[in-house]
């Protein structure tokens, strides 16, 4: 079996609110199911551990035909420029980045499929294991836009 290069992908948008504000909602994994077209809840494992680095929490995804929970661990908590976290054991990192910008602040979404990711999917899969991470790529490459235009518009309704 060949190793696959990581995938990642990333994308940004100005939100017209200060960073702080904004780190509060993207941090919040409980919302995540108000902008995620996928990821339709998350809890904490650990309500005492809410939005710190190593804090768990179980999200629920549901797509046509296929429902499913993840459990990710917050590996970046540093308000308000950078939270992130990891998607199972170290299979996928998703993260937002914030930046002060004139007319707000700069919010990025990253996404990267990592090599403990993509050798789980070859284990899992095996001869179709290509076609299933090129499937999770285009959604993320899908996704991000829609998650970014959505907390966009949360935040500055708020």
């Amino acid at each position: 079996m060949s190793q696959e290069p990581a995938r990642a992908h990333r994308e940004s948008i100005v939100v017209a609110t200060t960073p702080e504000a904004l780190y509060d909602v993207v941090s919040d994994i409980t919302r995540t199911g108000e902008w995620s077209p996928i990821c339709t809840g998350c809890w904490w494992d650990d309500e005492s551990e809410a939005g710190q680095v190593g804090a768990l929490f179980t999200g629920h995804n549901e797509q046509p035909g296929r429902t499913w929970e993840t459990r990710s661990r917050v590996v970046a908590a540093d308000r308000p420029r950078e939270f992130a976290w990891v998607v199972g054991e170290d299979y996928v990192r998703w993260g937002y980045t914030l930046e002060p910008d004139d007319a707000g602040t700069r919010l990025t979404e990253s996404w990267q499929f990592l090599p403990n990711g993509i050798a789980m999917f070859h284990d899992k899969y095996g001869d179709e294991a290509t076609a299933h991470i090129e499937e999770r790529t285009d959604q993320a490459h899908r996704g991000i836009p829609q998650t970014l235009a959505a907390i966009k518009r949360i935040a500055e309704s708020s």
